[in-house]
């Protein structure tokens, strides 16, 4: 439907935790396709509704190879193990940082059609699931950076090549 601006960091919209979503009609429907536009454009793997500026648990995600996808109200219910990774934010343009992630999770919420789904998630999808929804809790990935060096500015033709290594499944 539409491409909407990509709300940056410090907006305080990215720190407010956000409302779940009690009835899917035609506003999420349109929310969504708004979404999914919005993160084809930018050429994403996640985005989250406050990165466009609505307070609402919802994600969009594009996993190379994938179909996109929505999940309303997710919660992560399970972790497994810890990897470190280099992770950037659409958000926060121009700078990639080193933080610890799951290797696995499990992702509860609901699909478009308000039917519960479960998602068990390794690597990548991992990544964005906890990525996308620390958004959804008024968290950026820069809140888990515990080295001083662990957030570094990188160049706009390096983002590219540091996603596709980043996003490597």
């Amino acid at each position: 439907m539409a491409i909407r601006p990509i709300i940056t960091a410090p907006n305080p919209v990215l720190r407010k935790k956000t409302e779940p979503i009690k009835v899917i009609d035609e506003s999420i429907r349109d929310l969504v396709s708004d979404m999914l536009d919005t993160l084809a454009h930018a050429a994403g793997v996640g985005l989250a509704a406050p990165q466009i500026g609505v307070s609402l648990r919802i994600c969009a995600l594009h996993l190379p190879d994938w179909e996109p996808f929505v999940i309303i109200n997710p919660e992560i219910v399970k972790r497994v193990g810890k990897r470190e990774v280099e992770e950037s934010c659409l958000s926060l343009p121009g700078y990639q940082g080193k933080i610890t992630r799951a290797v696995e999770v499990t992702v509860e919420g609901f699909d478009l059609e308000g039917q519960p789904v479960q998602l068990k998630a390794r690597k990548l999808l991992a990544q964005a699931f906890e990525h996308e929804i620390d958004h959804l809790d008024g968290v950026l990935y820069t809140d888990h950076i515990k080295s001083p060096n662990g957030l570094y500015k990188i160049e706009p033709e390096e983002t590219m090549q540091a996603e596709e290594a980043t996003y490597a499944p």
